[in-house]
């Protein structure tokens, strides 16, 4: 019998023989290593018998597997790895076949040693880098199984936890495997996403300290990583991110928004956030843009969900937008802003509708609502910030000029927005100010600055300021006040460069008129007359050369000129208010240019009104406990800037003077009639210098009235008058200079007659004439004719 059976033996393949001499007769024993190495031998020696050693331990070990004979399945597989690891030919790729049927029946069993085995086994072969790469072998098997590991519910916590570090390490080892090859059947498809990354988040919420794992990724200890399912989840999603290209983020990212949305991690968002920052720190820089608009999509998915849903997605791109590198937001920059001002929009909409809706016994819900809304406008207006923070400068007022005409903007407080967040957007140190200010933002940009809301003014001003200013000045000038010693405030400034006095010739005129309207307002209070001093001096920081140095001096006379004159019946408080202003911003202006002459000509008024009339300085007007005048009828022109003080002490050092005698005039545009200050007739401005006597030094700053008389109806006519508006400004820059003088002398005759008929005039000419009448249009001079007695009877002045 023996006999017989060493007969048997002897006729069967050597290669089987082999691998059963590997095998003990007692599996406590463990692989014969002598048989081992002649097995290893003869494998690399005849690389074709490969396929059939691994089809042949493959059926001891599932024979094995079903006899439950673990023993001899351990010493298989430890063999499977000797020779994985020793044989690396052509021919390897069959073997390679039966090695993973192996390990697929180990991960089948129910029996957790034999799982994690398989694992181990599995995470060797994936760390063996092939010659040439198997176009047909998938891993979908294993994407499941690993996955379904990271889920183990098992009873005992150690078995739990044991089977959870083994699905990881397995899908760790997958990842390895086929992600660098973009030929292979690869994992990045949908369908394995959509197991792997929830499996990782799943074991990653285990983390009990989330805010110190979300930074770049650190070097745990080894017995951490092997211990702590959550720290090695983590570390496998950032190595996962880490390899991800262009062509498959989208895929690793959507996955996880499904399984905050499945398992209401949106609110609280904490982990959430935490998700999004490994994210961030973990993808390559350029690919940035992908996981923003990949939140902004899931953003507008979510747009009906509850308040506290939507602003815990918006945190969550507000992390993201704060981390990704400067100027990888990508492409699609205005479609970003553009969804984001729409959720604003909606959620603005919403609160709208809360309102409306409520009742007095749902006011708490309602309340609760509102705030809720809230919470999320704000989110959103600091996140636009934030992105604006992170674009280049050519793209930032393309933006800004967007942003302004989206905002939603409501005519009562009530409805206003907290838009504190809202300076990130608007603020970067531009070279030049017309890179700041574009033509087509600017017009955009000033446009509320004539709205009724006196915040809305100050939001506008903020901007405006925030933009102008280059050199960190703003927060110096804070507070309208006299400032003894400018020089204390160490004031950061360069030469003016050629292109912002180009931008002054060309806008110069635009910001004075602005600035020249708001100090008229009847609803200013001390901030709006903070923020009209602020953008003055910082206009003669950042932009004055001696040209505009002259028209700030003339813009501030016309301020003057405006409480002197109450043409537009200001309160008292604002005619007060103008006057500190304007004594604020002369004494600023006259120690920033340092003429000696002039700066002593603003101190002496300075000093007069502190002791004659305190209300017309900031430090008494703008107190919580003010003393205002009944009338300021009765003043001396001692308490006024002079013109012809401030024109002489500035002639005697090199300016060019002649101009301060020219009244400032706002500029007439499009705006004033479509606005909300339009009239509904036309009128004509008749500036009269009135001039006392022969004694020139006693003229006062002031004493130029702008008469404004009612001509004729324009009710409805608003088209037509802006289209001959624009044929006359058309025919201003294209006909001749002779052809204007004399169509200019024709109508200031044909006005002078007009006016006489109308009005009634009585005319007696008296011996000499006692002054001169200049019509004017703008800054443009018509003609010059004897101002005689007039009367005028029944007449509306304004």
């Amino acid at each position: 019998m023996y006999e017989l059976c060493c007969c048997c033996a002897a006729l069967r393949p050597r290669y089987k023989r082999l691998v059963d001499n590997i095998f003990p007769e007692d599996p406590k024993d463990g692989l014969v290593k002598a048989d081992m190495e002649k097995l290893t031998f003869y494998a690399v020696s005849a690389p074709e018998k490969l396929d059939r050693i691994g089809a042949y331990l493959a059926e001891r070990l599932s024979r094995d597997v079903v006899r439950h004979r673990y023993g001899y399945v351990l010493i298989a597989m430890e063999a499977l790895d000797q020779l994985l690891m020793a044989c690396h030919s052509q021919s390897i790729k069959p073997f390679v076949e039966s090695f993973l049927q192996m390990v697929a029946k180990l991960l089948e069993s129910g029996e957790p040693k034999l799982q994690v085995l398989g694992t181990n086994s599995f995470v060797k072969f994936a760390n063996i880098e092939e010659d040439t790469p198997s176009y047909h072998r998938r891993y979908d098997f294993f994407v499941s199984r690993f996955s379904a590991m990271c889920h183990s519910c098992h009873s005992d916590p150690e078995t739990r936890t044991e089977i959870r570090i083994a699905g990881i390490r397995g899908i760790q080892g997958v990842v390895r495997k086929t992600v660098n090859d973009e030929l292979r059947a690869t994992i990045w498809e949908p369908q394995h996403m959509d197991k792997i990354v929830p499996s990782l988040l799943f074991n990653m919420q285990k983390i009990e300290d989330i805010d110190s794992r979300t930074g770049p990724p650190s070097s745990p200890a080894g017995g951490e990583k092997e211990e702590n399912p959550a720290v090695l989840a983590e570390n496998c999603f950032r190595e996962l991110l880490g390899r991800a290209t262009y062509g498959n983020m989208n895929n690793a990212v959507r996955p996880v928004f499904a399984h905050l949305d499945h398992h209401k991690l949106w609110d609280p968002n904490e982990f959430a956030v935490s998700c999004f920052k490994i994210i961030m720190y973990s993808i390559q820089a350029q690919y940035s843009h992908h996981v923003i608009q990949e939140t902004l999509g899931h953003l507008d998915a979510r747009k009906r969900d509850s308040p506290r849903v939507r602003a815990g997605i918006i945190q969550v791109l507000l992390e993201a937008v704060a981390i990704a590198a400067k100027g990888s937001i990508g492409p699609t920059v205005l479609e970003v802003f553009n969804t984001l001002l729409k959720h604003l929009r909606l959620s603005v909409d919403f609160e709208l509708g809360e309102r409306r809706s409520s009742t007095g016994s749902a006011s708490f819900s309602t309340s609760s609502k509102e705030s809720d809304e809230r919470i999320v406008q704000n989110a959103i207006i600091q996140t636009i910030g934030f992105f604006g923070s992170n674009l280049p400068d050519y793209q930032r007022s393309e933006i800004m000029m967007f942003v302004m005409g989206k905002v939603p903007v409501f005519g009562t407080s009530s409805h206003s927005l907290d838009t504190s967040h809202l300076g990130f957007v608007l603020w970067y140190n531009a070279k030049t100010i017309a890179a700041a200010l574009p033509a087509p933002f600017l017009d955009p940009l000033l446009s509320p600055s004539l709205m009724e809301d006196s915040e809305l003014r100050q939001l506008v001003l903020e901007i405006l300021d925030n933009l102008i200013d280059r050199h960190d000045n703003r927060a110096k000038l804070r507070g309208i006040r006299i400032i003894p010693d400018v020089s204390d405030l160490k004031i950061k400034r360069d030469k003016i460069s050629r292109q912002d006095v180009s931008f002054m010739k060309k806008h110069g005129q635009q910001l004075y008129r602005h600035i020249y309207l708001g100090c008229k307002e009847e609803d200013n209070v001390q901030k709006n007359f903070e923020l009209l001093y602020t953008s003055l001096a910082l206009i003669t920081i950042e932009l004055a050369n001696e040209e505009v140095v002259i028209d700030l001096i003339r813009l501030a006379i016309a301020l003057q000129d405006i409480v002197i004159i109450n043409d537009d019946n200001l309160p008292m408080f604002n005619r007060c208010g103008v006057m500190a202003l304007v004594a604020a911003y002369l004494n600023f202006l006259s120690q920033m240019i340092a003429v000696p002459a002039f700066c002593q000509h603003v101190s002496k008024v300075i000093e007069t009104r502190t002791v004659e009339a305190p209300y017309f300085l900031p430090e008494n007007i703008f107190k919580d406990k003010r003393t205002l005048p009944k009338s300021l009828e009765k003043h001396e022109k001692n308490l006024f800037f002079l013109t012809n003080k401030i024109a002489e002490s500035l002639g005697g050092s090199g300016y060019s003077v002649e101009r301060l005698s020219v009244p400032y005039v706002p500029q007439v545009t499009d705006e004033d009639r479509l606005s909300r200050r339009k009239s509904i007739v036309d009128t004509v401005s008749i500036q009269v210098d009135i001039l006392p006597g022969n004694n020139t030094e006693d003229k006062v700053c002031g004493k130029t009235r702008t008469v404004f008389i009612f001509l004729k109806d324009n009710t409805g006519l608003e088209e037509q008058e802006k289209e001959k508006r624009r044929l006359v400004i058309e025919k201003f820059q294209k006909a001749p200079f002779e052809e204007i003088a004399a169509q200019c002398e024709t109508k200031a005759n044909f006005l002078h007659d007009r006016l006489a008929q109308i009005l009634e005039l009585t005319i007696r000419p008296p011996p000499s004439p006692s002054g001169t009448m200049t019509i004017t249009a703008g800054h443009a001079h018509y003609q010059s004719v004897p101002v005689y007695e007039m009367k005028f009877p029944d007449l509306c002045v304004y």
